[in-house]
């Protein structure tokens, strides 16, 4: 018993003695110095706001898109920031930041598929794909359906094919209420990581299944960032089975995308729809951004209105500006 206590002291004595030397040889190896790679320095807030246009809106920065046309409705591109007059309350401001690049764009789809639709479903689809290939590479969609109610059917993604595979399998049934859609529609664009944000809304007609009043979804839609398009599919004004909610149809979407600085276009031939669904996504992508500090700081909650104008270089055709008419205040 003493002999294997003795032997086994002895092993233990060699393996410390065998352990300091390997550490004494690892100290005597060169270090090895492993550089990390070097990372972008983030720029200053002035360099933030050359090199990226679209610059997330805060309390103090207002930014302002804009579609420029022609007398032929054509945009027109190539303005600088010398050729734009911006008002605020009827008193100038000073743009501070200009973009005419294409930047990223969150974008929502509200889709009708209420039993009227049941026709008109195939080239409502087609449009939202020819929507879908105007975009850009960085740009992220969500889609809403509604019927009797609306229903978020695809988050927020970057893969447009989502949206495509799943209006795939849409079908008609129960009546309308758009309104409920733009409204859960305003709420999911809380998540979008994009500054600019616009909404599409494909219908063929007035609300008349919603919980949501006009008035709270004008009030909704004032209160954003977020640009409206639409396009009405309609019945002719003389259609015998044209009901009241659908007869105001245009004129509540049209109400609804003027005052977002977006557009409203009505259809008549369904073989139509690709084409102005794709005339919007273009109309995205050919807008002007203007950003400025508001000279009046007061946080009173309070709507200011927005004014923009032309200064038209020469040999040009007169212009049109289409803008976003104003904002709401932060309060306090």
């Amino acid at each position: 018993m003493r002999l294997l206590l003795t032997l086994g002291l002895v092993s233990l004595t060699a393996l410390l003695a065998a352990a300091d030397k390997d550490e004494k040889a690892d100290l005597q190896q060169p270090m090895v110095n492993i550089t990390p790679r070097a990372k972008g320095r983030s720029p200053e807030p002035e360099m933030a706001l050359d090199r990226r246009p679209n610059i997330r809106v805060d309390t103090t920065l207002v930014s302002i898109p804009v579609a420029v046309t022609d007398p032929l409705s054509r945009f027109v591109t190539g303005l600088e920031k010398e050729n734009f007059r911006l008002y605020e309350d009827k008193v100038e401001q000073q743009i501070i930041q200009f973009s005419g690049e294409d930047t990223p764009v969150s974008v929502g789809v509200v889709f009708d598929t209420s039993g009227s639709m049941g026709a008109k479903l195939s080239r409502s689809r087609q449009a939202v794909s020819q929507f879908l290939k105007t975009g850009n590479p960085e740009d992220e969609f969500f889609v809403i359906e509604f019927n009797d109610r609306p229903e978020l059917v695809v988050g927020f993604t970057s893969n447009p094919e989502e949206l495509q595979n799943r209006l795939a399998f849409t079908r008609a049934k129960g009546s309308t209420a758009l309104l409920d859609g733009l409204y859960m529609a305003m709420n999911q664009m809380k998540k979008a990581r994009n500054p600019r944000k616009a909404i599409l809304i494909i219908s063929d007609g007035g609300d008349n299944s919603s919980r949501y009043t006009q008035g709270e979804v004008k009030n909704a839609v004032r209160e954003s960032d977020v640009q409206v398009y639409a396009i009405g599919i309609y019945e002719p004004p003389d259609s015998l089975g044209r009901t009241p909610e659908e007869a105001a149809g245009p004129e509540l979407l049209n109400v609804l995308a003027e005052q977002t600085g977006g557009r409203a276009f009505a259809v008549g031939n369904l073989a139509d729809l690709p084409d102005v669904a794709a005339k919007i996504g273009i109309e995205l992508r050919n807008q002007y951004v203007l950003y400025y500090t508001p000279k009046n700081l007061t946080r009173d909650g309070k709507y200011r209105r927005v004014q923009v104008k032309l200064v038209k270089p020469a040999g040009l055709p007169a212009l049109k500006p289409t803008f976003r008419t104003g904002y709401y205040a932060p309060t306090q």
